[in-house]
């Protein structure tokens, strides 16, 4: 049996230098898109989805910049008082323990800011009345003005 032994050419000069520059010029596209595709992997990982535990009133999804604004401008600002007020100690860390529900002055708040979100519906038409809109017309300083424990009108 006579096999044939396959005829094996030889690339000439002119494949040799279309391979070489097209070989180079494959290998740094190759290389730019790893360096592409690297960066959106680790620019995704570096954003983490801010958890908030125990969010009963404020949007689950909110961010960190936008629950500090609505705690500091609207809440701390608007009764007068500080984090602690509302949020417990955490008896081991001595830390405030946000998502604890032991302080009952929290669950006053989540009362009051449904009362507010309700009033700002009803009787000032806000369609979708969010808690740190600017649209709100009644918030927490409206009956608080500064205060912790809202006084009577006079």
């Amino acid at each position: 049996m006579d096999e044939k032994e396959p005829i094996i050419q030889k690339p000439s000069n002119q494949h040799k230098a279309w391979f070489s520059r097209n070989h180079k010029t494959t290998t740094i596209l190759l290389l730019f898109a790893v360096l592409i595709i690297g960066g959106c992997v680790a620019t995704r990982a570096g954003k983490k989805k801010d958890e908030f535990v125990n969010l009963k009133v404020l949007p689950k999804d909110i961010s960190s910049k936008e629950l500090s604004r609505i705690m500091v401008d609207d809440f701390s600002d608007g009764i007068g008082a500080s984090c602690g007020f509302c949020h417990s100690e955490d008896k081991n860390t001595h830390k405030l323990d946000y998502a604890s529900d032991e302080n009952p002055l929290k669950e006053a708040a989540r009362s009051m800011m449904k009362m507010t979100l309700n009033i700002n519906r009803q009787f000032f038409h806000v369609k979708q009345p969010l808690i740190g809109d600017s649209v709100l017309v009644v918030t927490c300083t409206t009956c608080h003005r500064g205060n912790p424990f809202p006084y009577p009108a006079e």
